[in-house]
């Protein structure tokens, strides 16, 4: 930890929030006569890695001047009126909870700016991609930094737009209509979840997330809790997403680009359980407790279902998308994160945490290098890769063939990598629920999401396989192996990776004196 004054720690996080949205008006202006380069294509993808990785930077500068001796205080606050009428307040702070999930959104941007700036995005208007992809990462940090329920929906709502622009314009085959099912599905959940926020700041006179977390629900009547957690809870549902509201994510994946679908795997679907977490377990307790059991069984669907429907599309003659099965590999992991915040135990909310930023880094990963088996092949079909163009990766393009293999392992839960401690202490906060849960019920929910493990284990192993794995004719020709600026954009998510696994406590340290308050019913 290095000493920084509050004052400082304050402006930083206040940059980190806005220098984006600074950033992306920016993006849209000429670029100076002396900054063109080769072209003003260039410039401006240029400067969307000089403003993204100023950010990282800054969110480094927050990691490092962190109390990481009391990671449950909420710090670099700033807290100023902005609309006195609705008690609506600009107010701003990080704790052991928020940090982690700011740290990886402006790294896992920083480096899909930097992928960008090498391979740039086949479509129209390069300062609008720059412009939107900033757009984006400035309404995530937004969603993570913020603490008022309303700038909360503002933040959380902000995303929808770049990302929908995104996939509609520089995606790839039925684009639009991906696009069209994205946006309405997350702005239909959206509409029930304003619903919610306003019934919960109306009922108890604040829209203060600190104040209402340290009122612990106590002044809202149970009626109110339930009927907010419903309201709040499809929304935030409809982002994570659980079954059955994930239906809009696999066309989403599939048609997104290689940044869009690293984005949206690896920060915007983080965006709902971080809701779950920060509101709905310390703000209305009672009322998540009501729903925590039906929580946990969509879960344990949601593993079971993504694992089997990635098994249904990685068996020969299924024509199965290499895409398609990694983004409902995201339901089956993201029903292990939302089992257990339904324990609502240290635990398991631990566990949760610690499986979202796994599943960022890894998942994020696997786009990544599945979009480069794509440049290379031009299909992600796993019949058409494993058939003609793609098999026998270790022999045609090893390190490629070896990151996927890498990819696979550390998404099924290897032990030492950074899937395993996640889904394992989810597991364990099932067997022993929070007081008041049926514990026969969350043991057999613990067993269904177990077998989910090895269903997982099963169609990764079976993608590697048909993938990397097989002999190399003579006439075959080579691919190119991993490129230098490759190197670049994956090499930290690879280090992390393996650093969270070996060392689960960086993570774990700053998360659970954060969640043993907030399950107490305080944040300072």
């Amino acid at each position: 930890m290095i000493d920084i004054s509050e004052s400082v720690m304050q402006f930083v996080l206040a940059f980190v929030v806005v220098g984006p949205l600074l950033g992306a008006l920016a993006a849209l202006l000429p670029a100076p006569p002396g900054l063109k380069g080769k072209s003003p294509e260039q410039a401006v993808l240029r400067h969307g890695v000089t403003v993204t990785g100023v950010v990282l930077a800054a969110a480094i500068v927050l990691a490092l001047g962190f109390d990481h001796d009391h990671p449950s205080r909420m710090q670099a606050t700033t807290d100023i009126s902005w609309i006195p009428a609705l008690h609506v307040r600009v107010h701003l702070g990080i704790d052991g909870i928020s940090l982690p999930l700011v740290v990886l959104t402006a790294l896992l941007t920083f480096l899909c700016a930097l992928y960008s700036y090498f391979k740039p995005p086949a479509g129209p208007a390069p300062k609008a991609f720059v412009a939107l992809l900033l757009l984006l990462e400035s309404g995530t940090l937004a969603t993570f930094a913020v603490l008022d329920l309303v700038l909360f929906f503002l933040a959380f709502e902000t995303v929808l737009v770049p990302m929908y622009f995104l996939i509609a314009r520089w995606g790839g085959e039925g684009r639009r209509a991906a696009a069209w099912r994205f946006i309405l599905y997350t702005l239909l959940g959206s509409v029930v979840m304003l619903l919610g926020l306003l019934l919960i700041g109306i009922k108890a006179g604040t829209f203060d997330m600190v104040a209402l977390a340290t009122d612990n629900g106590r002044s809202l009547t149970a009626s109110v809790q339930v009927v907010a957690v419903l309201a709040i809870g499809i929304g935030l549902a409809v982002k994570t997403p659980m079954w059955p509201l994930h239906s809009w994510l696999p066309d989403a994946h599939t048609a997104a680009p290689t940044v869009g679908s690293v984005l949206l795997a690896g920060v915007l679907l983080k965006m709902g359980t971080y809701g779950f977490v920060r509101i709905l377990l310390p703000v209305a307790p009672h009322g998540f407790h009501t729903f925590a059991p039906c929580l946990a069984a969509f879960a344990v669907a949601g593993i079971v279902y993504g694992s089997l429907a990635c098994l249904a599309l990685a068996r020969q003659g299924a024509r199965g998308d290499l895409k398609r099965l990694i983004a409902y590999s995201s339901v089956g992991h993201m029903g292990f994160v939302l089992l257990g915040i339904a324990t609502m135990t240290p635990t398991g909310v631990n566990g949760a945490l610690f499986a979202n930023i796994a599943h960022g880094l890894i998942t994020g990963l696997l786009f990544f290098l599945v979009g480069g088996l794509k440049d290379r092949t031009g299909t992600t079909d796993l019949d058409t890769l494993a058939e003609s163009t793609g098999a026998a990766l270790y022999g045609r393009a090893p390190r490629l063939g070896g990151l996927i293999a890498f990819g696979a392992v550390a998404s099924l839960g290897l032990p030492g990598l950074a899937g395993f401690w996640g889904e394992m202490l989810a597991l364990f906060g099932s067997f022993e629920p929070a007081a008041g849960l049926s514990r026969p019920a969350f043991l057999t929910f613990m067993a269904i999401g177990a077998s989910g493990t090895l269903l997982t284990a099963a169609y990764m192993l079976v993608v590697v396989r048909r993938v990397c794995m097989g002999s190399v004719a003579r006439e075959t020709p080579r691919l190119a192996d991993v490129h230098g600026f490759e190197f670049a954009a994956w090499t930290p998510l690879v280090a992390l990776t393996v650093l969270a696994g070996l060392w689960p406590k960086a993570l774990l340290g700053l998360t659970d004196p954060a969640v043993q308050q907030l399950l107490a019913g305080g944040t300072r």
